[in-house]
């Protein structure tokens, strides 16, 4: 497989309003479409990303009113990455978690990398993570409209962790059906002290890498607010992602076939240790049904849903969107 490397993360939230303050308000992302779980239309999906929304860069939620609170454990995405352009932008990050009263922990480094770790205000496990010695795929353009100044804003998606139970099968999955490459190990500063397995793919880089810990000491997590819902890698086109569909249930996973997104195309799968993994292309596109400048100012529908927008509109709570320059 010709993976190019993260394409977006998604995760779970309990309250989109409040969600989407932190993420605008408090990380200064820029909401770039306002949509629904084409799953469940009853509910808002969010996306936050870069100045353009461009894949590597985007953050989603699926909205699950009354949610239950999260239960950690192994066979879990445990804990994901923002990428910023450098250290200094982390001590920026630093004082104005204290300033807001983020949860967050001091600077220390993860495989020769500076990173900031803090929590969502539902639980998320989250690291700011600097470029700074960064090589590879580039990062996207922060969006300054948040109120962020450019030089310190997020520009992407960085590792993504993951804690299983089993490290081979994992391991196995990523270096010979997904072609990742594993470039080396490092140890937590934590108890008790782990070795985390390092893999990256395309271009390499922090916007490529999966990070995996084998924690057989733990429960199975159970999933709730602030728990990540899957991780999905990037393809460049739709007949990349079909070739991807016949190379994976050639190797004998059950997949949900070609999924069309509106936005992307896709696929789903399960690795051996539970954890749901998505191969996504670049486009068509977050502009595809908005204009750029005006990304997330209006409720999406895919042309699928569109002659639901009544009966969706009806169910939605209204959620207030932030303004732009």
């Amino acid at each position: 497989m010709n993976l190019k490397g993260i394409h977006h993360v998604s995760s779970l939230t309990a309250n989109a309003e409040k969600n989407l303050d932190f993420y605008t308000r408090i990380l200064g992302l820029r909401l770039v479409k306002k949509t629904v779980n084409q799953d469940n239309t009853a509910y808002y999906h969010l996306f936050y990303g870069d100045e353009e929304g461009k894949p590597g860069t985007e953050l989603t939620f699926f909205e699950i009113p009354n949610l239950a609170e999260k239960h950690p454990g192994t066979n879990s995405i445990s804990s994901i990455s923002l990428r910023v352009k450098n250290d200094e932008a982390l001590v920026y990050w630093q004082k104005r978690f204290e300033a807001l009263g983020v949860d967050h922990h001091q600077i220390t480094e993860r495989f020769g990398n500076a990173i900031l770790p803090f929590i969502d205000l539902e639980g998320h496990q989250m690291r700011l993570i600097s470029d700074q010695q960064n090589k590879g795929e580039p990062g996207g353009k922060a969006w300054t409209g948040g109120g962020i100044p450019e030089q310190y804003g997020i520009i992407g998606l960085g590792p993504v962790q993951l804690t299983v139970r089993y490290m081979e099968p994992t391991e196995q999955v990523l270096t010979e059906v997904m072609g990742f490459s594993k470039i080396g190990t490092y140890q937590t500063d934590e108890y008790p002290i782990r070795e985390i397995h390092v893999f990256e793919t395309g271009e390499g880089g922090t916007g490529t890498q999966i990070h995996v810990e084998q924690r057989k000491d733990l429960p199975e997590e159970r999933q709730g607010r602030g728990s990540v819902h899957h991780v999905a890698f990037r393809v460049d086109t739709e007949e990349a992602l079909r070739k991807s569909i016949e190379e994976i249930e050639r190797e004998g996973f059950k997949t949900s076939g070609f999924v069309d997104r509106f936005y992307f195309r896709s696929l789903y799968f399960t690795e051996p240790n539970g954890i749901l993994y998505e191969v996504a292309t670049d486009g068509p596109g977050f502009d595809l049904d908005e204009n750029k400048d005006h990304l997330g100012q209006h409720l999406s529908l895919p042309t699928f849903l569109e002659h639901q927008r009544s009966e969706i509109e009806a169910k939605l709570k209204p959620l207030p969107t932030p303004k732009q320059p």
